[in-house]
């Protein structure tokens, strides 16, 4: 007789197939073939010289992505959540105040981060599909003397790309640190974390980038540097302590690498492919590609009769659109209408636009004309025949 008191699942022992899908909601996004093939390759050991070295080829490739020479510059090990931990609990110290702009559930969620490291939390908050001007941000760290500026540049819950123009400047006019979360806009939109200014910045992999969730690219400047190697205090997360990550990406002037964790090797050889890709493609003629796309799927939109969210042209988010939720329609009703007929994933909101629109999100090699034609139809004919209340 066994020993064990818990039998084997049986739903374990037939094998699970992932369905194919348009993945065109806010993220994560498709993968392509080129991309799924990396990640097949096989496993080497985290401190192997081939994978120190493709650690070294996605730190030049995120510091072409983020138009940065940060020698700081590297991919956490977890999704963008992850490097906004980075971000927060390597440049804040208990008891120091911090200015969080808050256009979005992700300025929501790193005001909570600092404030569970015992940080003085400052919010600034911008009106619903808005953003906050340079005169308010100016005001507010004139009045509370932050040691770091939080700032969504692309607000997937509401699809707000946020100027950074002039931003750096201010906070550093009044020493302190700009942190910028561009999980949603990098690659898609125009950024420059060396010209304009950006102390730390961060993204993700699942989204331009068209990887698998998992890394996060995060880039950290000489003054933010400063700041965080000259700490009182140890950083809560030992995982995230960017002293023991600078040198386990060879970022630091010590002749080796520690062990520090065991990286995602997988994730880092499609990480790598998804950079080389970009690369490729070049910069520039992402940030166009997708802003023509979303200026073609806004056009369309507006000829059936939607309308969009952010009312501000130079404010759209050209990665994930916000599209208001037609009168007397059942959001939810709609998106399973469009999986179901269409095989196509479209979400309806989150945070502060939850209930109130449909997010679609062109990304990476998503972002095609063809992709929107393909999401006008299916929304065409959802509104066709999804319930409409006559109240």
């Amino acid at each position: 007789m066994s020993s064990l008191s818990v039998p084997p699942p049986q739903c374990l022992l037939k094998p699970f197939v992932s369905p194919q899908r348009y993945m065109f909601g806010p993220g994560p996004s498709n993968v392509p073939p080129r991309v799924l093939a990396a990640g097949s390759q096989p496993i080497l050991g985290h401190m192997h010289p081939e994978v120190l070295e493709v650690m070294d080829d996605i730190k030049s490739g995120i510091q072409y992505a983020f138009q940065t020479q940060n020698r700081v510059t590297l991919a956490v090990s977890g999704p963008g959540h992850a490097a906004m931990e980075c971000a927060i609990f390597n440049t804040v110290e208990p008891g120091e105040s911090v200015l969080i702009a808050v256009n979005g559930i992700w300025g929501e969620r790193a005001a909570d981060m600092a404030e569970r490291i015992g940080a003085k939390v400052n919010t600034v908050i911008a009106p619903a599909g808005g953003y906050v001007t340079n005169e308010e941000i100016e005001k507010a760290l004139a009045l509370h003397r932050p040691v770091m500026f939080f700032l969504t540049h692309g607000e997937s819950s509401t699809g707000v790309l946020h100027p950074i123009d002039g931003i750096g400047e201010l906070c550093h006019k009044h020493n302190c640190l700009f942190v910028v979360d561009s999980v949603a806009s990098m690659g898609g939109a125009p950024l420059y974390m060396d010209k304009q200014g950006i102390d730390v910045l961060y993204t993700g992999s699942q989204k331009v980038l068209n990887s698998p969730p998992g890394t996060a690219p995060i880039s950290f400047s000489e003054k933010a540097c400063e700041k965080v190697f000259n700490r009182k205090t140890k950083p809560v997360s030992f995982f995230l302590d960017l002293s023991w990550l600078a040198n386990y990406w060879g970022c630091d002037d010590k002749p080796s690498r520690m062990y520090h964790h065991t990286g995602p090797i997988t994730g880092l050889f499609t990480l790598r492919e998804s950079l080389a890709i970009l690369t490729e493609t070049g910069l520039e003629d992402s940030w166009r590609r997708h802003q023509e796309v979303a200026e073609y799927f806004h056009k369309g939109l507006e000829e059936m009769g939607l309308k969009l969210f952010v009312q501000d042209k130079k404010a759209r988010l050209p990665t994930v659109t916000t599209i208001l939720a037609p009168s007397g329609y059942d959001w939810r009703e709609i998106t399973a209408y469009i999986m179901k007929t269409y095989n196509i994933e479209i979400s309806g909101g989150l945070g502060p636009s939850s209930g109130m629109v449909l997010r679609v999100g062109l990304m990476g090699c998503n972002c095609s004309k063809t992709s929107v034609d393909m999401v006008l139809e299916a929304l065409a004919d959802a509104l066709k025949h999804c319930h409409k209340s006559k109240v």
